[in-house]
């Protein structure tokens, strides 16, 4: 990781606009200018899955990511539907992510952290002047166009958090840059939703005790956020303020690892769902071996895979009520069989409380190390 002692912090955040929507048009010149979901079969509103990206004009009829395939069915049935292709959008995003680390080794070399396949972060720090860093942030976006007829938005600011919501406000296809004197005055109109960190329980909570605006937000001490929210509250507390000293690191880290299935139908059939649950498990353990995770001997050979200390399940009954349940070990392990047996421990749990028919099941490891 770069550092740059007594110099001020220049972030730069990259977004893709609608990043797996806007490559099937891309391939699909025809779907221009008509709404695009990508995601799960809707079945004519039947189906199971979830929306995974909607172009803007999806977006129009209130269709957004993660939102039941059945309901965007319902709010725009003349959507073109189309299943996720991955192993495309990993293309794109393996050069996209090679063009942007070309163009920084011409400007010296700068810190890269990579969120997403769409998504990322650079620390700018050394380029010491805004400007250079706005035409920097150009000529990305620009690069990024001819080459992969894509577009891009960009936010500048003096850390993570401000580069990353300006990048919110200027989309689609903007490049927004606020400058440290330009923090607050940016920040207090904006709603408290907009700030990173505030999902819609916590911004109910607040809304609550008439906080709406940032501007109100700073008007509650740290003690207070701490009260009612715990340790995220002196996060918030701090990002009300537009400090963040969360640094761009390039080093690799994955913090958590899971997969979900949807059924076809809501099931109370043990062995669907555990016959499932083993192929969840199976998944998850491939990934962290594909993510190669693990240690490695001399010559390649596998020295042994990630530790983790987090296992959780987590089911959805009819009726999308969704719970977790979680179990964290005293020391961290890597053995599969533990993670199969306290797994499905977890699941047992779920069918013995409840007697409602399950959608969905998951498994999530985190904590990895």
């Amino acid at each position: 990781m770069l550092k740059y002692s007594n110099m001020q912090r220049i972030i730069l955040h990259i977004d893709m606009d609608y990043f797996f929507a806007q490559i099937e048009e891309r391939e699909n010149p025809q779907f221009r200018g008509k709404p695009v979901v990508v995601g799960a079969d809707p079945k004519g509103g039947r189906g199971r899955g979830v929306v995974s990206t909607a172009n803007y004009i999806a977006r129009k009829f209130g269709i957004h990511s993660a939102l039941p395939i059945s309901k965007a069915y319902k709010l725009c049935p003349e959507a073109i539907f189309l299943p996720v292709n991955m192993q495309l959008y990993q293309k794109v995003s393996e050069n996209i992510m090679s063009y942007i680390s070309k163009l920084l080794s011409q400007f010296g070399g700068h810190d890269m952290e990579i969120v997403s396949l769409d998504e990322a972060y650079l620390d700018i720090s050394s380029l010491r002047n805004y400007k250079k860093a706005e035409n920097l942030a150009k000529k990305l976006k620009k690069e990024i166009l001819e080459k992969e007829k894509l577009t891009s938005t960009v936010g500048i600011g003096p850390n993570k958090v401000i580069a990353k919501m300006a990048t919110d406000k200027a989309k689609p296809n903007g490049l927004l840059v606020i400058k440290a004197n330009q923090v607050k005055k940016f920040l207090e109109p904006l709603d408290i939703e907009d700030l990173p960190g505030i999902g819609p329980k916590t911004a109910e909570r607040l809304r609550e005790v008439r906080i709406n605006k940032i501007k109100d937000l700073k008007n509650l001490s740290k003690s207070k956020l701490r009260e009612m929210f715990g340790k995220v509250g002196e996060t918030i507390y701090e990002r009300a303020r537009g400090i963040d000293e969360t640094p761009v690191t390039s080093e690799e880290t994955i913090k958590s690892i899971g997969k979900e299935h949807t059924f076809e139908k809501d099931t109370r059939d043990p062995e669907i769902i555990f016959e499932t649950f083993e192929k969840i498990i199976k998944d998850v353990w491939q990934e962290i071996l594909e993510n190669k995770l693990g240690a490695r001997e001399a010559g390649g050979r596998r020295a042994g895979c990630s530790l983790f200390r987090t296992i959780t399940v987590i089911c959805r009954y009819q009726g999308f009520e969704t719970h977790t349940k979680s179990k964290t070990f005293k020391e961290p392990t890597n053995n599969l069989e533990i993670l199969k047996k306290e797994a499905k421990k977890l699941l047992l749990k779920f069918l013995i409380e409840k007697p409602k028919l399950i959608r969905l099941i998951g498994l999530r490891i985190s904590s990895l190390q």
